[in-house]
Protein backbone atom coordinates (compact mmCIF):
# COMPACT_ATOMS: atom_id res chain seq x y z
CA UNK A 1 0.00 0.00 0.00
CA UNK A 2 2.87 2.47 0.61
CA UNK A 3 2.56 5.94 2.77
CA UNK A 4 -0.35 7.35 3.08
CA UNK A 5 0.17 11.51 2.16
CA UNK A 6 -1.07 13.30 5.12
CA UNK A 7 -3.30 15.60 2.54
CA UNK A 8 -4.87 11.95 1.32
CA UNK A 9 -5.26 10.86 4.82
CA UNK A 10 -7.22 14.49 5.46
CA UNK A 11 -9.71 13.46 2.89
CA UNK A 12 -10.47 10.12 4.48
CA UNK A 13 -14.59 10.03 5.84
CA UNK A 14 -15.20 9.91 9.84
CA UNK A 15 -14.79 6.08 10.96
CA UNK A 16 -12.24 4.96 8.14
CA UNK A 17 -10.18 2.56 8.82
CA UNK A 18 -6.54 0.85 7.70
CA UNK A 19 -7.77 -1.82 5.03
CA UNK A 20 -5.00 -3.83 6.41
CA UNK A 21 -6.56 -3.53 9.87
CA UNK A 22 -9.98 -4.73 8.85
CA UNK A 23 -8.14 -7.25 6.53
CA UNK A 24 -7.11 -9.15 10.10
CA UNK A 25 -10.15 -8.82 11.62
CA UNK A 26 -12.85 -9.94 8.88
CA UNK A 27 -12.68 -12.44 5.96
CA UNK A 28 -12.05 -10.25 3.77
CA UNK A 29 -8.31 -9.43 1.99
CA UNK A 30 -6.95 -6.23 1.67
CA UNK A 31 -7.77 -5.64 -2.34
CA UNK A 32 -11.60 -6.93 -0.98
CA UNK A 33 -11.35 -4.14 1.59
CA UNK A 34 -10.37 -1.87 -0.65
CA UNK A 35 -13.21 -2.84 -3.24
CA UNK A 36 -15.28 -2.25 -0.22
CA UNK A 37 -14.32 1.09 0.47
CA UNK A 38 -15.17 2.26 -3.36
CA UNK A 39 -18.45 0.60 -2.96
CA UNK A 40 -18.86 2.38 0.75
CA UNK A 41 -17.83 5.49 -0.65
CA UNK A 42 -20.13 5.54 -3.25
CA UNK A 43 -22.96 4.77 -0.59
CA UNK A 44 -21.94 7.44 1.77
CA UNK A 45 -22.20 9.87 -0.99
CA UNK A 46 -24.84 9.47 -2.31
CA UNK A 47 -27.46 11.59 -0.86
CA UNK A 48 -25.96 13.28 2.56
CA UNK A 49 -21.93 13.35 0.93
CA UNK A 50 -20.34 13.42 4.47
CA UNK A 51 -18.91 10.09 4.02
CA UNK A 52 -21.21 7.93 6.48
CA UNK A 53 -23.99 6.00 5.64
CA UNK A 54 -27.32 7.40 6.37
CA UNK A 55 -30.29 5.22 6.69
CA UNK A 56 -31.67 7.29 3.88
CA UNK A 57 -28.34 6.00 1.88
CA UNK A 58 -28.57 2.54 3.01
CA UNK A 59 -32.38 2.12 2.07
CA UNK A 60 -31.09 3.76 -1.56
CA UNK A 61 -28.22 1.60 -2.27
CA UNK A 62 -31.05 -1.55 -1.53
CA UNK A 63 -33.78 0.03 -2.92
CA UNK A 64 -33.15 2.49 -5.34
CA UNK A 65 -35.35 4.78 -3.56
CA UNK A 66 -34.81 6.23 0.28
CA UNK A 67 -38.02 6.96 0.99
CA UNK A 68 -39.71 2.87 1.35
CA UNK A 69 -40.22 1.85 4.28
CA UNK A 70 -38.70 -1.83 4.61
CA UNK A 71 -38.14 -3.85 8.35
CA UNK A 72 -35.10 -6.00 6.56
CA UNK A 73 -32.99 -2.94 5.60
CA UNK A 74 -33.71 -1.03 9.04
CA UNK A 75 -33.10 -4.01 11.08
CA UNK A 76 -29.79 -4.56 8.86
CA UNK A 77 -29.07 -0.61 9.31
CA UNK A 78 -29.44 -1.30 12.61
CA UNK A 79 -27.22 -3.94 13.01
CA UNK A 80 -24.46 -2.64 11.15
CA UNK A 81 -24.33 0.33 13.18
CA UNK A 82 -22.20 -1.47 15.67
CA UNK A 83 -21.54 2.37 17.53
CA UNK A 84 -25.38 3.11 17.55
CA UNK A 85 -25.09 6.50 16.29
CA UNK A 86 -27.64 6.54 14.16
CA UNK A 87 -24.90 5.91 10.94
CA UNK A 88 -22.53 3.45 9.36
CA UNK A 89 -18.87 4.26 9.57
CA UNK A 90 -16.59 2.28 7.24
CA UNK A 91 -15.01 -0.12 9.54
CA UNK A 92 -18.72 -0.95 11.01
CA UNK A 93 -19.42 -1.48 7.05
CA UNK A 94 -16.80 -3.89 6.94
CA UNK A 95 -16.74 -5.60 9.48
CA UNK A 96 -20.93 -6.32 9.64
CA UNK A 97 -20.85 -7.44 5.68
CA UNK A 98 -18.18 -9.95 6.85
CA UNK A 99 -21.34 -12.34 7.97
CA UNK A 100 -22.40 -12.05 4.38
CA UNK A 101 -18.53 -13.79 3.05
CA UNK A 102 -18.56 -16.91 1.16
CA UNK A 103 -15.55 -17.92 3.72
CA UNK A 104 -17.85 -16.92 7.32
CA UNK A 105 -18.39 -19.55 9.32
CA UNK A 106 -22.37 -20.93 9.49
CA UNK A 107 -22.38 -20.42 12.60
CA UNK A 108 -21.87 -16.65 12.79
CA UNK A 109 -24.80 -16.31 9.71
CA UNK A 110 -27.03 -18.50 12.07
CA UNK A 111 -26.12 -15.51 14.82
CA UNK A 112 -26.53 -13.12 12.84
CA UNK A 113 -29.76 -14.44 11.11
CA UNK A 114 -31.12 -14.52 14.98
CA UNK A 115 -30.15 -10.79 15.71
CA UNK A 116 -31.85 -9.26 12.52
CA UNK A 117 -35.21 -11.45 14.07
CA UNK A 118 -34.87 -10.52 17.25
CA UNK A 119 -36.46 -7.42 16.35
CA UNK A 120 -36.36 -6.60 20.22
CA UNK A 121 -33.32 -7.28 21.07
CA UNK A 122 -34.88 -9.39 23.99
CA UNK A 123 -32.37 -12.93 23.26
CA UNK A 124 -35.32 -14.90 21.84
CA UNK A 125 -37.89 -14.32 18.82
CA UNK A 126 -40.87 -13.97 20.08
CA UNK A 127 -44.14 -14.97 18.23
CA UNK A 128 -45.43 -11.28 17.23
CA UNK A 129 -41.46 -10.43 15.90
CA UNK A 130 -41.83 -13.53 13.62
CA UNK A 131 -45.07 -12.36 11.89
CA UNK A 132 -43.55 -9.14 11.51
CA UNK A 133 -40.92 -10.86 9.58
CA UNK A 134 -42.79 -13.25 7.78
CA UNK A 135 -45.20 -10.24 6.79
CA UNK A 136 -42.20 -8.17 5.72
CA UNK A 137 -40.66 -10.82 3.44
CA UNK A 138 -43.78 -11.05 1.91
CA UNK A 139 -44.96 -7.55 1.14
CA UNK A 140 -40.75 -7.26 -0.30
CA UNK A 141 -41.40 -10.14 -2.43
CA UNK A 142 -44.84 -8.68 -3.53
CA UNK A 143 -46.40 -12.05 -2.06
CA UNK A 144 -50.40 -11.54 -1.00
CA UNK A 145 -51.62 -14.18 1.31
CA UNK A 146 -54.34 -14.32 3.62
CA UNK A 147 -54.44 -13.90 7.45
CA UNK A 148 -54.71 -17.56 8.07
CA UNK A 149 -51.76 -18.45 5.51
CA UNK A 150 -49.73 -16.04 7.70
CA UNK A 151 -50.70 -17.98 11.19
CA UNK A 152 -50.18 -21.06 9.59
CA UNK A 153 -47.07 -20.12 8.70
CA UNK A 154 -46.16 -18.35 11.85
CA UNK A 155 -47.96 -22.16 13.66
CA UNK A 156 -45.59 -24.01 11.85
CA UNK A 157 -42.57 -22.42 12.57
CA UNK A 158 -43.12 -22.43 15.74
CA UNK A 159 -44.31 -25.85 16.28
CA UNK A 160 -40.66 -27.20 14.53
CA UNK A 161 -38.31 -24.03 16.31
CA UNK A 162 -39.74 -23.65 20.21
CA UNK A 163 -38.71 -27.32 20.70
CA UNK A 164 -39.38 -26.52 24.89
CA UNK A 165 -42.69 -25.44 24.05
CA UNK A 166 -41.84 -21.61 26.34
CA UNK A 167 -43.68 -19.44 23.73
CA UNK A 168 -40.13 -18.06 22.85
CA UNK A 169 -37.02 -19.16 20.24
CA UNK A 170 -34.10 -19.17 21.65
CA UNK A 171 -30.74 -19.31 20.28
CA UNK A 172 -30.62 -22.92 20.57
CA UNK A 173 -33.32 -23.62 19.26
CA UNK A 174 -32.52 -21.13 16.48
CA UNK A 175 -29.41 -22.59 15.82
CA UNK A 176 -31.21 -26.26 15.46
CA UNK A 177 -34.15 -24.90 13.69
CA UNK A 178 -31.54 -22.89 10.99
CA UNK A 179 -29.49 -25.87 10.51
CA UNK A 180 -32.46 -27.92 9.59
CA UNK A 181 -33.63 -25.20 7.09
CA UNK A 182 -31.09 -24.11 5.26
CA UNK A 183 -33.20 -22.12 2.82
CA UNK A 184 -32.92 -19.10 5.73
CA UNK A 185 -29.52 -18.77 5.77
CA UNK A 186 -29.38 -18.37 1.31
CA UNK A 187 -28.94 -14.93 1.37
CA UNK A 188 -26.77 -14.64 4.13
CA UNK A 189 -23.91 -15.37 1.39
CA UNK A 190 -23.26 -12.70 -1.10
CA UNK A 191 -20.78 -14.74 -3.62
CA UNK A 192 -19.75 -11.84 -4.89
CA UNK A 193 -18.11 -9.99 -1.71
CA UNK A 194 -15.41 -12.62 -2.61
Amino acid sequence: MGCVSSKESRRRPQGYEDPNTLARETTFSVNEVEALYELYKRISYSITKDGLIHKEEFQLALFRNSNKRNLFADRIFDLFDLKRNGVIEFGEFVRSLDVFHPDTPVEEKIAFAFRLYDLRGTGFIGREELKEMVLAILNESELLLSDDAVEEIVDQTFRQADMNGDGKIDPDEWKVFASKNPALLKNMTLPYLK
